[in-house]
């Protein structure tokens, strides 16, 4: 199966701060891949580079073939973005937004009806098309924002801290819809600092102080690092926790050299 998405040491650094540090990784085409860390990790940096929103300080990245530093036009017609904050206009419908944002991503004029249709099916929001955006609860207007971010069926969808603040019976919703769109095909690479939603994924990249610090389907983190650090029946919430320990016995052992 085909890597559609590629970061080879991958580094940002704002002034002396480095917020993604050389952080390697390869994802499949059609795989779930989750990128999880606490807040300030450098998931959003990260995820912002490889859409073509932020240039690289350094490093190599490409998304479905294109190259970040020389192609970032190309890169954000083929993938759907959904930020962290929605991007939706909260005072029109639900269906007007749609009709907005087939607009901005050029959805051919022919197809669009038969795309609005698609959407407002696959989100489940077909019941409250014409209700004010800002009158919806915040799952259905996470839905909608996923909804209006693939209007233009891109191969790759990125999603930065998609479920924040969202209860857990709509992130449930929400993920049967990634689900769903993963069994079409597409391409998903998800940022949460919730550790229960990495069960979800195909795989997934633990991200801390910039840097990966364990990559590996779920099962297998649980089964290598439990092992590792004697924990019986792990979850996923206690590896991170072991792995960040020992990261930082390293990385402060590594300092006490440096200043002997």
């Amino acid at each position: 199966m085909e890597n559609i998405i590629e970061a080879e040491k991958l580094k940002k650094n704002f002034g002396n701060f480095t917020a993604v540090d050389e952080v390697t990784f390869k994802i499949k085409k059609g795989e779930i891949f989750g990128f999880l860390g606490p807040n300030g990790a450098g998931k959003s940096t990260t995820i912002r580079m490889l859409c073509g929103l932020l240039i690289p300080t350094s490093g190599y990245a490409s998304v479905n073939g294109f190259d970040v530093y020389r192609q970032s036009e190309m890169i954000k017609q083929n993938i759907g973005y959904m930020s962290q904050k929605f991007s939706l206009y909260y005072d029109l419908t639900v269906e007007e937004n749609i009709n907005f944002y087939s607009g901005i991503y050029k959805v051919k004029k022919a197809i669009r009806n038969s795309r609005k249709k698609e959407i407002l099916k696959l989100a489940n929001i077909s019941h409250i098309r014409d209700s004010i955006t800002n009158s919806l609860p915040v799952g259905f207007r996470q839905r909608l924002a996923l909804g209006c971010a693939i209007l233009h069926d891109p191969p790759i969808i990125f999603l930065d801290e998609p479920t924040s603040g969202v209860d857990p019976i709509s992130r449930n919703n929400f993920w049967e819809l990634i689900n769903n769109l993963s069994d079409r095909g597409k391409t998903i690479f998800v940022t949460t600092h919730y550790l229960s939603e990495a069960e979800y994924c195909d795989r997934v990249a633990f991200i801390y102080n910039g840097s990966i610090i364990a990559i590996d389907n779920p099962q297998r983190l649980k089964k290598v690092y439990g092992t590792k650090f004697d924990i019986k029946s792990p979850t996923l919430e206690d590896i991170f926790i072991a792995l960040i320990e020992d990261y930082s016995i390293t990385i402060d052992l590594k300092l006490r050299d440096i200043k002997e």
